[in-house]
């Protein structure tokens, strides 16, 4: 199969690069060549800009394009427009958050989906991004329909992840000692690893899929307690759990899912957040390797980075503290 990949070289997209060519495709990448351009010096490499500057694409043919990086629906519109008579299949990978609440769990593909008063705004927010992805999946498939397979990942997590929202937690644990834990050891989370999620989506091109499929794991329910003591196992560290509760963490300024990735509040409003239904993509063959190996494999990459690598989610050592010892005086009055 000649596969297309929009970007491939900064993490979903290198993922998928290395699932294609495990399993014998041939890759062409179409990016700007800003990230990471010496990745797969045996792959054809385009370059242009999905935003205007798609000439590189012309006259070219492949069997099926992913769309890793699209935001906005104008620009994938340019994208599927330009494809649409190039190739067969279409994969866009879209996201959980296009979900219009998070209040029931189960969340299957058929709920609502968020929506914008302004459908032309391009600027990601909070409130703009699951609505904007949901206009990029109308937008694909309003240029290929009945062509496009729209993946639904909810947080992808693994090696080379550069959000850190999910590498902070065997980081933390791995430094061991007293680690702030978020409201309970019960709290559910969800997430799927990049590996996982992208020989999953080779396959459904493969096998020639469309329409929507929610990807998020693990294939079981799973909770941050479970996640912080296989952490803790994989590290051999001596970390010590302190679960400090939420009403406490907002007092003190603590940022769900920033400061402490993975935690939202366990309110009405999230009652669903961490409890979407995949299972009509594991009935498509969906599968999860084991928690340990994510984890292990995440903590060796992140130790290999440079021991000045500026964090971008999780609480800095010095703030953790604060807050520790400000539950501690807490408990002692």
């Amino acid at each position: 199969m000649k596969l297309l990949i929009i970007g491939g070289t900064v993490f979903v997209g290198r993922a998928l690069v290395e699932a294609a060519l495990a399993r014998g495709h041939e890759v062409t990448l179409f990016n700007r060549g800003q990230h990471n351009p010496e990745l797969f010096p045996q792959v054809e490499k385009l370059r242009g800009d999905r935003d205007g500057g798609l000439d590189a694409l012309r006259g070219r043919q492949w069997d099926a394009v992913v769309d890793t990086c699209g935001y906005f629906p104008r620009v994938v519109r340019q994208s599927a427009e330009r494809l649409a008579g190039s190739v067969g299949h279409y994969t866009f990978i879209s996201s959980i958050s296009v979900y219009a609440e998070n209040r029931t769990p189960g969340t299957s593909e058929s709920a609502p989906v968020g929506t914008l008063e302004d459908e032309t705004v391009e600027e990601v927010t909070g409130e703009t991004y699951g609505p904007l992805k949901a206009l990029c999946e109308q937008a694909a498939e309003q240029a290929m329909p009945g062509r496009v397979l729209n993946i639904r990942p909810g947080l992808i997590v693994g090696p080379h992840d550069p959000t850190d929202r999910f590498t902070y937690w065997p980081g933390r644990v791995a430094r061991g000692g007293e680690v702030l834990a978020p409201h309970g050891p019960g709290v559910p989370v969800q997430f799927i690893d990049v590996r996982d999620l992208a020989e999953w989506n080779v396959r459904l091109i493969e096998a020639g899929r469309t329409g929507i499929y929610n990807a998020t794991g693990p294939g079981y329910s799973l909770t941050m307690g479970s996640l912080l003591d296989t952490c803790k196992t994989v590290s051999g560290s001596d970390a010590a759990f302190t679960w400090v509760d939420a009403a406490f963490l907002e007092e003190q300024a603590v940022e769900a899912w920033s400061d402490l990735p993975l935690y939202v509040p366990q309110t009405e409003e999230y009652a669903g957040f961490s409890s979407v239904s995949c299972a009509k993509g594991v009935a498509d063959g969906l599968t999860f390797r084991p928690l340990a190996d994510t984890v292990r494999d995440t903590l060796t990459w992140a130790q290999s980075r440079p021991a000045e690598h500026e964090w971008r989610a999780g609480l800095k050592p010095e703030r953790e503290r604060v807050v520790l010892e400000a539950w501690h005086a807490k408990a002692r009055r």
